[in-house]
């Protein structure tokens, strides 16, 4: 016996079509100036916490679609990633408070030293790609002085959008 042959894109339209417009028009929507800027402040708060996700990529697809927001896109990314990094430093004060006891390695010991000698200086390196994120959680758990720290992070992350979003911008130009 022989099996009609069915046309899977034929079939599948009734239920795709209005999906794909919806995901059309819903990335649309985030790419307007005003929903793209609060997208990006809320993709760069979550990526400076410790969860693995990275702002650049959305950063850069705002200024390709509205390249006139360079200033102010880069303002909201900053923002946003140092206030996820102060985030960082509160779990990292909590996380202190309620251990009793650390194993402390050489290695350790010896990092934390030098971050106690470096102080709140030590969080301008919070723009580091897998280390800057914890490093503002050891700063909150070595109970360095909190606005100090979040200046360095907003300079550090700053510095970094600045830098990176500039040479995206002229490696991939129109």
């Amino acid at each position: 016996m022989r099996v009609p042959a069915v046309d899977l894109q034929q079939t599948a339209m009734p239920i795709l079509g209005p999906m794909q417009a919806w995901l059309d028009s819903l990335l649309a929507l985030l790419a307007l100036p005003q929903y793209g800027l609060g997208t990006l402040f809320v993709v760069s708060f979550i990526s400076a916490t410790l969860l693995p996700l990275g702002s650049e990529p959305a950063l850069f697809g705002l200024l390709k679609l509205n390249p006139e927001l360079f200033w102010p896109a880069i303002a909201v990314a900053t923002l946003g990633n140092t206030l996820g990094g102060a985030l960082d430093w509160w779990m990292g004060y909590g996380a202190h408070r309620v251990a009793d006891h650390y194993q402390r390695s050489p290695h350790h010991l010896r990092v934390l030293g030098w971050l106690q000698r470096l102080g709140p200086k030590a969080c301008l390196l919070s723009w580091l790609p897998l280390l800057g994120d914890p490093l503002c959680a050891v700063a909150g758990w070595l109970r360095l002085p909190f606005w100090p720290c979040v200046g360095w992070m907003l300079v550090g992350k700053g510095l970094r959008y600045l830098a990176m979003t500039t040479v995206l911008m002229k490696l991939f130009p129109g």
